[in-house]
């Protein structure tokens, strides 16, 4: 009897798991960081970001932005490994998520799956638009943390 009990209790704990993980992945939002503005220097990503708080695991971030042109200069979507990358706009461990073309169209996105900093900025203009704020970070929370 005492068997059944609690392999009964291993399925139901098995089952709530599954629907809380299933439920999760259904609220999970997609984001267009900048909002309206895109992924543009001149912008400021700090305010949009606290605007736009919070963001939990699973949810998508989308770098939207417009190829090179004439009247457009290039940007570029780098990931950066830690905070002092991060604050120094120190590309030398950075890795390139996107160049110049691919956040046209539909954009690039980025999927937050761990519960861990998230670094990126524009390592276009040798760093200078990282150093004039072209720059973003996010810490998703775990759903239940609502």
């Amino acid at each position: 009897m005492k068997m059944a009990l609690i392999s009964i209790n291993v399925a139901q704990a098995f089952v709530i798991l599954v629907a809380a993980s299933l439920l999760a992945v259904s609220q999970a939002k997609t984001v267009v960081v900048g909002g309206n503005e895109n992924w543009r220097s001149g912008f400021n990503y700090t305010e949009w970001a606290f605007q736009n708080n919070p963001f939990y695991i699973n949810d998508k971030l989308v770098f939207k932005y417009d190829q090179p042109s004439e009247s457009s200069s290039a940007v570029d979507l780098y990931w950066m490994p830690d905070l002092y990358s991060y604050m120094t706009c120190d590309f030398s461990r950075a890795k390139l998520l996107a160049d110049a073309t691919q956040g046209s169209g539909e954009g690039f996105t980025v999927a937050m799956n761990q519960w861990r900093p998230y670094y990126f900025a524009c390592g276009q203009g040798d760093a200078l638009y990282c150093k004039d704020g072209m720059k973003f970070f996010a810490v998703p929370w775990p759903r239940w943390f609502k």
